[in-house]
C-alpha cells in the first residue's frame, strides 16, 4: 500500500469511524465539535494524492478507491466546504436540542459524499452515492417542523426513486461487464455498443439528474433548503448536489459521440436553467432563492456536459468538474453569509452584504471572478449555434436572480449584536476566500487554457454585457406584480391537484361497479354483439 492510497481510504475512513464512535453517548455528545476534523484527510488526499489509487477488496469485490484530476478537483473543494460548514455548526447549533443526532447524520452523509469523488468501482460507487443520499434525510429534517417533516418526507421519496432509476442502469451496463464488479472505466467503455444503451442511459440521467434537481425532479430542493440548518443547507447546494455531477462525468461515455443523447442534456439543463430563474424571482425567502439558484446552475453543468457528449469534445469532464467546483465553493459561501448577514449589527453590515453581493454576481459570470473564469472555460463546448446563444443568457438570468436574492437579503437582516461570533464567520470567511482564490489557482491545469486569454477585452465585454441585460431585466421586473408561485412549484401543484384526481378515481370506480352490475353488462353485451353482427353483414 502507497502512501497516496492509504491517504486515499482515510478519506472515508475517518467520518465513517467517527459515527461509529457516536455508538459510544460520550462521544455523542461531543461529536458536534470535532466535525472540523472529518474531511481533514480528504482535503490532503486532493492536495497530494492526486493519481493514487488503493484496493480495498480483492476480487471478485474488487472494491477500489483512486483519485483522479476531476475527482481531486471536486474532493479538494467538498472537504474544504465540509470542514468550514462543520466548524460553523458546532457554534451556530450549539445548545440545540438534537445537536448529537444532527452529528451523526452529518458525518454519514459527509462519508458518503466524499466517496462518491474516489470510488472507481460499480458497486462502491453505488453504496456511497446511497449513503450520501439516505443520511441527508437527517439533516433536512432536522428542525421537525411540520415543513421540515413534509420536506423530508419528499426528499426521501424522490432519492429513494433516484436509486432506483440508478440501480437498473448500473444493472443494464453491468451486462457484457468480464467482472462481477467492474471498474467504472471499463464498464463506461463498453457503453457506446452496449445493447441496453439507451434505457441504461436514460436512467442514469434520470436518476444523477435527480440529485442535480434538473426540471422537473427538482422539487426536493426548494422545500429542503429552507428547512435545514444553514451549514446543512450549504452542504446540500454545495456538496450534495455534486454527487449528480460527479455521476453523470463517470457513467456519462464522453470520449464516444452521442449526439442525440447530448442534444436531449443540453436542451434539459438549458430548461432547468431558465425554468429556475422564472420561478426563483417569485419566492420571497432568501434561501428558496438561493435553492432555485443552485436547480439553475446545475442546469448549465448538465448542459455543459451534453455539449460534450454531442461531440465527444476532449476535457469536457475537467471542464464541468471547474465548473462545478465553483458553484460549490460560491453556493456553499453564500448560505454560511446568510447565517452572518443575520447576525451582523448595522455598522459592520454592509461590508459583508458587499461580499455577499460579489459572490452572488460571480454565480452570473462577473469579470474577475471565479464564475466569469468558469463561464469562459466551457464557452467553446457550445460553439456558436441557439446552444451558446441561450447558454451566454442565462448569465442575465442568474443576474435578475442574484439581484432579487440580494435585495431580500437586505430587508430580512434584523438588529443584532455589532459583532457575529467568530464561530460563524471564519468559517464563512475562509469558503469565501476559497471561492474568490481558488479557481484562479486552478484554471491553467483544470482547463488546459491560458489564463491570460480570460483577462482580455473580449472575454471581460462577453462576461460583462449578459449581467447589464440582466440588471436592466431585473429593474423592470420590479415593477410588475409577479404572480407567487409557492417552494417546490410542481409538486404543489401536485398536491392541488390530488381531490380532483381522488374525485376522478371515485367516479371511475363508481362507473365499474355500474358497469358489473348483470342487466348492465348484459345490455352492452348485447349490443355490442349486434354492432359486430352489422359490420360483418356490411362488409361480406
Amino acid at each position: 500500500m502507497t502512501a497516496a492510497g492509504l491517504l486515499i481510504a482515510a478519506s472515508v475512513a475517518l467520518p465513517l469511524l467517527m459515527a461509529l464512535a457516536c455508538l459510544w453517548p460520550a462521544f455523542r455528545d461531543r461529536a458536534a465539535d470535532w466535525l472540523v476534523i472529518a474531511p481533514l484527510p480528504a482535503l490532503l488526499a486532493a492536495l497530494l494524492a492526486r493519481g493514487g489509487s488503493i484496493v480495498v477488496a480483492p476480487p471478485p469485490l474488487r472494491l477500489t478507491l483512486a483519485l483522479d484530476d476531476v475527482g481531486a478537483m471536486l474532493l479538494g473543494g467538498a472537504a474544504l466546504l465540509w470542514a468550514a460548514a462543520g466548524a460553523y455548526a458546532g457554534s451556530y447549533l450549539r445548545g440545540q436540542p438534537g445537536l448529537a443526532r444532527f452529528a451523526v447524520w452529518w458525518l454519514l452523509t459527509l462519508t458518503g459524499s466524499l466517496g462518491c469523488f474516489i470510488v472507481a468501482d460499480m458497486t462502491s460507487f453505488y453504496l456511497a452515492f446511497s449513503v450520501a443520499s439516505l443520511a441527508a434525510y437527517g439533516l433536512v429534517s432536522f428542525e421537525g417542523s411540520t415543513r421540515a417533516q413534509r420536506a423530508g418526507r419528499v426528499y426521501m421519496a424522490l432519492a429513494l426513486l433516484g436509486e432506483a432509476f440508478i440501480l437498473l442502469g448500473f444493472v443494464m451496463l453491468a451486462i457484457g461487464a468480464p467482472q462481477g464488479n467492474p471498474l467504472i472505466r471499463d464498464a463506461v467503455a463498453l457503453f457506446p455498443a452496449a445493447p441496453l444503451r439507451d434505457p441504461a442511459l436514460a436512467l442514469l440521467i434520470l436518476g444523477f439528474g435527480l440529485k442535480m434537481g434538473l426540471v422537473p425532479l427538482h422539487v426536493w430542493m426548494p422545500l429542503a433548503h429552507p428547512v435545514a440548518p444553514m451549514p446543512a443547507s450549504a452542504a446540500l447546494s454545495g456538496i450534495i448536489v455534486k454527487a449528480g455531477v460527479i455521476g453523470l462525468i463517470r457513467f456519462l461515455p464522453l470520449e464516444a459521440a452521442l449526439p442525440g443523447w447530448g442534444a436531449t442534456l443540453v436542451g434539459a439543463g438549458l430548461f432547468t436553467a431558465f425554468y429556475a430563474v422564472a420561478v426563483g424571482v417569485t419566492q420571497t425567502q432568501v434561501k428558496t432563492v438561493l435553492a432555485y439558484s443552485t436547480v439553475s446552475q446545475m442546469g448549465v453543468v448538465a448542459a455543459v456536459l451534453g455539449a460534450g457528449l454531442m461531440t465527444a469534445a476532449p476535457g469536457t469532464a475537467l471542464l464541468a468538474g471547474f465548473y462545478a467546483l465553483h458553484h460549490l465553493l460560491v453556493k456553499g459561501a453564500l448560505f454560511l453569509g446568510v447565517g452572518v448577514v443575520m447576525a451582523t449589527g448595522p455598522r459592520h453590515r454592509k461590508l459583508v452584504l458587499a461580499v455577499m453581493a460579489v459572490l452572488a454576481l460571480s454565480l452570473a459570470g462577473l469579470p474577475l471572478t471565479s464564475g466569469a473564469l468558469a463561464k469562459y472555460a466551457v464557452k467553446p463546448l457550445f460553439g456558436d449555434g441557439l446552444a451558446a446563444t441561450f447558454a451566454t443568457l442565462s448569465a442575465a438570468g442568474s443576474t435578475v436572480l442574484m439581484l432579487h436574492f440580494l435585495r431580500l437579503l437586505g430587508g430580512a437582516a434584523k438588529p443584532g449584536a455589532e459583532t457575529p461570533p467568530a464561530g460563524i464567520v471564519w468559517p464563512w470567511a475562509v469558503v469565501a476566500l476559497a471561492a474568490f482564490a481558488g479557481p484562479w489557482a486552478i484554471f491553467g491545469g483544470a482547463t488546459a487554457l491560458p489564463l491570460a486569454a480570460s483577462l482580455g477585452a473580449k472575454a471581460l465585454w462577453a462576461a460583462l454585457w449578459p449581467i447589464g441585460l440582466g440588471a436592466v431585466l431585473w429593474a423592470g421586473l420590479r415593477v410588475l406584480r409577479l404572480p407567487a408561485v409557492p417552494e417546490g412549484d410542481v409538486i404543489v401543484l401536485a398536491d392541488r391537484l390530488a381531490p380532483v384526481v381522488a374525485r376522478a378515481g371515485d367516479a371511475v370506480e363508481q362507473a365499474d361497479g355500474w358497469l358489473r352490475r348483470w342487466p348492465v353488462a348484459g345490455m352492452m353485451l348485447a349490443g355490442l354483439a349486434a354492432g359486430l353482427s352489422v359490420l360483418l353483414w356490411a362488409g361480406s
